[in-house]
């Protein structure tokens, strides 16, 4: 039932489950244990291209699954099992990091790879979920919470694992690096474990017309194609999955390679996974009370604003010198990153079909995380060309720039008549 308070607490639990994976070891240890213990022997510049490469790779991954599965998804009502699926493998993946051993760099990627993968597949389908847990009036205030759950969730997890790693004495561990390998088994637990809120409490949309897994992945890829040709009568739909392929792509690569860019440039591990803590607790309130920002200026406004306050922080951030500085990036970042991710995912529910939502979420997803291909390569490329990290977290504004354009050419009324018009017309 739409607007159960169990079921979107539920849904929302599952952005606490997986934040973990985003914050311990994506944001966080991954970054600093691949340029410390498997990527031995290599230089700072080399390093980082080889975690943008795999990023990106990942994303390419993502990117060509995603659309065919969310249509599968649609027409065979499997959101919860794909889910269960991808979610499962990303936990089974990230806990294998726990054996490989250093200087074992491609191995390292190889598990990095196919977790991201986990994570983002699943996300797919735990998007898709938002329509059928809440209402339109509902629907800014869940999205809103499942960010602000996560970050507090995966903050929570963040923080016990820095601890074990700055004072891994007071937990009988016998060095930092025994600690690092330990968090990723303490993030595939966490992830596996609250998981089960959504699995067993949010139910599988209503498909009337149920076909099987077979027929599903058959009609999923002439689906691919039909979705493409329907997205030219929502053209209010592509223009914004244009504007958001390019800004959410700086946000990704800002969060997935910052502690790489942090230590590139000379400051102390420590301090970078301090900062990533502050990240997740400004972040948590900051989500929510951007909601409420974002009712009050309008849901485009707020996303404008978010995406000229990103620009800034990647320019600031070319010209950071002191650790403090890092500190205040954090603080920043977590001012806006849940706010311009929940907004967007949930002001696309407005412009879709409701009993196509996986389809689109694929497209939503493939544009994010095709996206997300250009961010790290870019940033990575530039290093290397130029011989400077600063110089590459700079090329990012590019991203910010391009879709903060072209987010000012989406009118959400036009996109209300577009919708209107395409199910008047029974497409």
């Amino acid at each position: 039932m739409k607007d159960s308070k169990r079921a979107i607490w539920s849904w929302a639990c599952y952005d606490w489950a997986n934040s973990a994976f985003a914050t311990t070891v994506m944001a966080g240890f991954f970054p600093v244990f691949f340029k410390a213990y498997w990527s031995t022997g290599t230089s700072v510049q080399q390093s980082t291209f080889y975690l943008g490469l795999a990023n990106s790779i990942a994303s390419i991954l993502v990117a060509a699954l995603a659309p065919i599965l969310g249509a599968i998804a649609d027409r065979g009502s499997m959101k919860k099992k794909f889910l269960i699926f991808f979610a499962y493998l990303g936990c089974i993946m990230t806990g294998g990091l726990w054996f490989v051993q250093a200087g074992l760099w491609p191995m390292a990627i190889i598990f990095y790879i196919t977790a991201t993968v986990g994570f983002s597949g699943a996300n797919i389908f735990y998007d898709s979920l938002l329509p059928s847990v809440a209402s339109a009036k509902k629907i800014d205030y869940a999205s809103s919470l499942g960010f602000g759950l996560g970050y507090i969730g995966g903050g929570l997890l963040f923080l016990i694992n820095v601890a074990m790693y700055l004072k891994p004495e007071l937990f009988g561990i016998a060095d930092g690096t025994l600690a690092i390998r330990i968090s990723f088994l303490s993030v595939a637990i966490w992830w596996a474990v609250f998981s089960l809120p959504i699995i067993l409490f949010v139910k599988e949309p209503a498909i009337h017309d149920k076909i099987s897994t077979v027929q599903a992945v058959k009609e999923g890829f002439s689906q691919l194609a039909h979705t493409f040709r329907e997205i030219r009568h929502l053209k209010v739909v592509g223009i914004f999955l244009i504007a958001y392929w390019l800004y959410i792509d700086g946000v990704d690569t800002i969060v997935r390679m910052a502690v790489d860019y942090g230590t590139s440039i000379g400051f102390p591990a420590d301090s970078l996974i301090v900062a990533l803590l502050l990240v997740q607790f400004v972040a948590f309130p900051a989500t929510l009370l951007y909601n409420m920002f974002g009712q009050r200026v309008g849901i485009k406004k707020a996303l404008l604003i978010a995406i000229v306050a990103y620009s800034i922080i990647a320019i600031f951030g070319f010209f950071m010198v002191e650790t403090w500085h890092f500190y205040a990036l954090a603080v920043a970042i977590g001012l806006f990153q849940g706010g311009i991710q929940a907004l967007s995912r949930s002001y696309y529910t407005r412009l879709i079909p409701e009993e196509q939502a996986a389809e689109f979420f694929g497209f939503f997803n493939l544009l994010g995380k095709f996206a997300a291909v250009i961010g790290p390569v870019l940033m990575g490329g530039v290093t290397i060309l130029t011989g400077s990290n600063r110089l590459g977290m700079l090329s990012i504004v590019i991203l910010f720039i391009a879709g903060g354009l072209i987010l000012l050419k989406v009118d959400e009324e036009e996109g209300k008549r577009n919708l209107d018009a395409y199910l008047e017309s029974g497409k």
